[in-house]
């Protein structure tokens, strides 16, 4: 899949370039015209959506390439990146890379989390799934309709990735393929579905309502990192201790996050991640 790149204002038509050279020619006594200027080098800056440093990416001219120069500046393969999203780390379809990406896009990779495996028995005609497709052989679901079939099923979500449907491997289908195979799934029959998750960054749990323990969850997938005042002490309490440490005696977020990087900058942490934990801790405070 190709990309391009989208630019505010319009191109100059060709009778006004042609006009502008020969004006040019003319102003020089009938020389040569000037060489053109060199073309702006377009670098874009990458980061993956789960936390890590901010890479560079540059020279690239389809999705394929552009993953490769993703995998390329953090080390991983290409194959392990799902999607990017532009100008969030989050999941979110309304900011998904499509065909264009502006100069100024900030481009986050969503690499392979955690795989599940879900049973669906199909009670109705339609599943109420939107599927659409990363450019490089990955189908994943964009959108799950309200009150529809799936939506009933909490363990699929969207930004998920579909890897076999019945033990029938998809990479590689086109989105419309894959569509077409879910609906065309018998009604009244259980389905398996294969899914791949994309990695998640430590994730805040809604906030503890007044009376209750400030402890908050912060999770990994399989594991979960406690903010907590109590226990025994793990090396995910021993994180969570110091930045409770670094954030107590703060006075806004931009401060805790300026203590973060002094004291755990090696996990390049999300700035949303820092702003849910600073309300945290602001709770913890308080309570």
């Amino acid at each position: 899949m190709p990309l391009g790149l989208r630019r505010k204002g319009k191109a100059k038509s060709k009778e006004a370039a042609q006009l502008v050279k020969v004006e040019q020619v003319g102003a020089g006594g009938g020389g040569l015209p000037d060489p053109p200027p060199p073309r702006r080098k377009l670098v874009f800056y990458t980061q993956l959506a789960h936390g890590s440093a901010t890479g560079r990416v540059e020279n690239f001219t389809c999705i394929q390439e552009l993953y490769a120069k993703i995998a390329g500046v953090f080390g991983i393969s290409a194959s392990e990146i799902l999607y990017c999203t532009l100008n969030t780390p989050k999941v979110d379809m309304e900011n998904l890379l499509g065909s264009y990406v502006g100069l100024e896009d900030f481009l986050f990779a969503h690499v392979k989390g955690n795989q599940k495996e879900v049973n669906v028995y199909k009670s109705e005609d339609s599943l109420g799934l939107t599927i659409t497709e990363n450019g490089a052989g990955y189908a994943f679901i964009k959108r799950i309709k309200d009150g529809s079939l799936i939506d009933a099923v909490k363990t699929i979500c969207v930004g998920d990735h579909i890897e076999s449907i019945n033990g029938e491997n998809i990479t590689g289908w086109r989105h419309y393929d894959v569509a077409k195979k879910l609906k065309e799934l018998k009604k009244g029959e259980s389905f398996t579905l294969k899914l791949i998750e994309p990695k998640k960054a430590f994730e805040v749990e809604p906030r503890s309502k007044a009376g209750k323990s400030s402890a908050e969850k912060i999770g990994t997938g399989r594991e979960t990192l406690r903010l907590r005042s109590k226990g025994s002490a793990s090396m995910e309490d021993m994180v969570a201790t110091t930045m409770f440490e670094a954030g107590k005696d703060k006075g806004n977020p931009d401060e805790f996050a300026e203590a973060l990087d002094e004291t755990l900058g090696d996990f390049a942490f999300p700035d949303e991640f820092v702003f849910d934990v600073w309300g945290v801790i602001g709770d913890a405070k308080r309570e």
